[in-house]
């Protein structure tokens, strides 16, 4: 067996080993019994948000066990193929093993990056802002591009995206769009995207000239019944308004709105949903995920460096570049994490970007430890 493959192997076992330890095995399966037997509770429904959380929470549970498995499943099925591979001297069996083995160390690496997401909110459902900044109605277009890319990410890994508020640009794009995303984990990576992003391209509107392009996006989790926060009612403002503009397929929008402005902090957030009851709600939910991100800030060393760095969305702020012309390339300045496939990033595929800032925090690194060791 070649020495890369054996590496592979080593990584998910030690892999397997992480997510086993995350998980409780030890005790997994009788937690799983238990949720399934107060799902059988006929009073559970009673209580419509408990029974929600209870489900979501077993889902998840369920969901980390088979992962658990099938990456446990993949690893000895593909060890089998390679060692009767060659002890029949099938290479072509052995290359597709070997190919098989080498994705799952890379499901294996995420899904280890995924068990340590642990913070308090890491779980919850998160908020997602993008604001177009300096550029013009290049920046609006640039700021359109993000939204896209980060609703076709959000629905390859099968979360709900509601979108709760749009201002569309003068000529084209958006000045700004602000998402709820819903499932597990979602928080949790999203919340490396916070940031300003730049964009290098030749311009489409009919200049022919390379433009460079700024946004920002900010990313708050949506506070759920085991974080409280309190808001004093006259510390709050709230007007309703009407609004509309194109929401997507796959985006729920409608014509009415309301915004509340927290006054003590300056924060405004707005709804677009089909009552003033719901619009209320969302709002307020959507205040107090901000004023909790304040105290998360407060509490961490490296999101506070990130938001005392926020300033406009412009040169010397961002934190990804993505480069079209003259060459392709993203990059995080964060990690130093690259890639030439631009087409798939714009197309949602940020796993391997969101994995490297997670990993520079999970290892304690400052963004400058982090660019100095690339």
């Amino acid at each position: 067996m070649r020495a890369e493959t054996q590496s592979h192997i080593e990584k998910i076992r030690k892999s397997l080993t992480l997510l086993g330890q995350r998980l409780g095995m030890d005790t997994a399966q009788h937690r799983l019994e238990e949720f399934n037997a107060r799902v059988e509770d006929p009073d559970l429904w009673n209580d419509p948000a408990r029974a929600q959380k209870l489900m979501r929470e077993r889902q998840a549970l369920v969901d980390k066990l088979g992962t658990h498995e099938a990456i446990r499943r993949g690893l000895e099925d593909n060890v089998e193929l390679i060692e009767m591979g060659e002890a029949e001297g099938d290479t072509e069996v052995v290359a597709e093993a070997e190919a098989a083995l080498a994705d799952l160390v890379k499901l294996a690496a995420t899904k280890e990056l995924e068990a340590l997401l642990d913070g308090e909110a890491d779980g919850n459902d998160a908020f997602l802002e993008i604001n177009a900044g300096a550029g013009g109605t290049e920046a609006c277009d640039w700021a359109l591009m993000l939204s896209r890319m980060y609703v076709r990410w959000a629905e390859a890994h099968g979360y709900e995206v509601d979108q709760q508020d749009r201002s569309e640009g003068t000529e084209a794009g958006i000045k700004s769009v602000v998402y709820q995303i819903k499932g597990p984990n979602a928080y949790g990576w999203l919340k490396s995207e916070s940031g300003v992003h730049r964009l290098v391209r030749i311009s489409p509107f009919g200049k022919g000239t390379r433009e460079t392009s700024f946004a920002s996006v900010w990313v708050y989790p949506v506070i759920d019944d085991n974080i409280e926060i309190e808001v004093n009612a006259g510390d709050i403002r709230i007007d309703t308004y009407r609004s509309s503009g194109a929401g997507g397929q796959h985006v729920n929008t409608t014509d009415s709105a309301v915004r509340i402005t927290h006054m003590p902090t300056g924060i405004v957030v707005t709804s677009s949903e089909k009552s003033q009851h719901q619009n209320r709600d969302i709002a307020m939910k959507a205040l107090k995920s901000k004023l909790y991100q304040m105290e998360l800030d407060r509490r961490n060393a490296a999101i506070n460096e990130a938001h005392e760095n926020k300033g406009d969305a412009g040169w010397g702020n961002q934190i990804r570049s993505y480069v079209l012309q003259p060459y392709q390339m993203v990059k995080d300045l964060r990690t130093g994490h690259e890639t030439s496939d631009t087409g798939g990033v714009l197309d949602g595929d940020l796993d391997g970007l969101m994995a490297s800032v997670l990993a520079m925090d999970l290892s304690g690194k400052s963004r400058a430890e982090a660019q100095a060791t690339d």
